[in-house]
This record gives C-alpha cells, structure tokens and sequence, in this order.
C-alpha cells in the first residue's frame, strides 16, 4: 500500500515539475513575443522663403505738431517712392501705426530742446512672396537716408523676417520617408537582435519644424530666405522571432 501512495506521490510532483516546466516556457515565448524596438526616422527639405514682411519705421521732429507731420508725410512719401522704384505696388505696403509723442508733457520735460517738443513715429509693413526683390530692397534702404528719411534705432528695424508656408506641400512625401528610414532603423537592429520586425506598436509622427539653413549663433533665424523643414518620426514595432 505504501509503495503504491508513493508512486502517486512521484507522479503528482512529476506532473507538478511538468506544469511548472510548462508554463515556464510559456512564459519565455510570450516574453519573446511581447519584445519592441523604438526607432526614429528622420526627413529633411532644403527650402526657400516665399513669403517676406519688412516693416520700415521712421521718425520725424518738429517745434509744433504741424511741423513734426508735414516731415513725417514727407518722409512717408519718399519711403514709397523708394519701394514703388523697386517694384513693389501700394497694395504691398500698409501703415501699420503712427505715434505722437510730446516731449514736454514727459518728466523731464525741462530738458527737452523747442525744436524737437514733438516726436512723430510711422510704421509701414512690406509685405511680399518676392523674397530676393525684398531682400534687394533692404540692402538699397541708405539711400533712402539721402532723401531725409529718418529711421528708427530699435529693433524693429532689423530688416525683413521671411517665411516658408508650404509645409503642407511636403507633408506627405516627408512622413512616408521617415517612416522608411525608421522601418531601415528596425530591420537594422532586428537583424543584429536575431529577430524580425513585426507590426507597430505605436507611432508618433512628430513636429515639423522650420529652421535655417545655417544655424549661426545669436543670430535671428526668421531673418535668412534659405530654410530646412526637418521632421522626426518615433515609432515602436513588435520583434518576433
């Protein structure tokens, strides 16, 4: 009776010892099966500009406010004139603000000279797709300081800022390319892995971003015609064996 409750026994801890094999190898295949490689891809387009805003600020002083905007309008005339002699129509230029500024109402106004008690500012926006006449425009702009033109010594000023709007032209040849390039990624590290590259896991197109062509440090991107539209993709594949 003894040998036969044993011989149950041994059989119950072997099917035991088989379960636990069992599923011990169940769980390596499902680790197997459940392995992922997170990769990139990345799509770049050399570009150019096609849109460029310039705003031209000037000034004009005076004794009187009478003075300050007989100068100021003076001063606006020859602007267009200018801009008119470089091919732009008046539907390319818009004023965008005029400032009146009293010196003697300020407080310290005791120091302020007759001649200049009032200080007229004008704003006008060039706006254009002809990027290289813009830009030959701003690089003439002195001569417009042999007309009497005055100009504004703050940032605003800086010259034109270009941009590139047809991203959405791009788009879909870009993501399809970077896709590939992180499908390569995969197969790549797959093939090292002893794996293949199985279906996504997820995908995240990314951001596309504008940038120059040439990074130059302290340096304001908006202000170069020649572009990079730059895209990363991020996805996950499933590696099977």
């Amino acid at each position: 009776m003894g040998s036969v409750a044993n011989i149950i026994a041994g059989g119950l801890i072997g099917l035991g010892v088989a379960s636990a094999g069992f599923m011990a190898g169940d769980a390596i295949v499902k680790s197997r099966l459940a392995r992922n490689v997170t990769v990139k891809g990345l799509s770049e387009r050399a570009v150019t500009a096609d849109l460029g805003f310039w705003p031209v600020r000037f000034v004009a002083t005076g004794p009187s406010l009478e003075v300050a905007r007989a100068k100021l309008e003076a001063s606006e005339a020859a602007v267009k004139t200018f801009l008119r002699d470089k091919g732009f129509a008046d539907a390319d230029m818009s004023v965008q603000n005029i400032q009146v500024e009293d010196r003697m109402a300020g407080y310290n106004a005791q120091g302020t000279p007759e001649d200049t008690r009032f200080v007229l500012t004008e704003d006008i926006l060039v706006r254009s797709n002809e990027v290289l006449k813009l830009a030959d425009a701003a690089r003439s702009i002195g001569d417009l300081l042999r007309s009497g033109v005055v100009f504004s010594s703050d940032a605003y000023n800086a010259g034109p800022s270009y941009v590139f709007t047809k991203v959405a032209d791009l788009k879909g040849e870009m993501l399809a390319e970077a896709t590939k390039r992180a499908r390569e990624a995969a197969e790549k590290f797959a093939q090292e892995s002893g794996a293949k590259v199985g279906d996504i896991q997820s995908a995240n197109q990314g951001i596309f971003e504008i940038k120059p062509a040439v990074e130059i440090p302290n340096d304001r991107p908006e202000k170069q015609i020649d572009k990079t539209v730059r895209v990363v993709t991020t996805i996950t594949y499933f590696l099977k064996d």
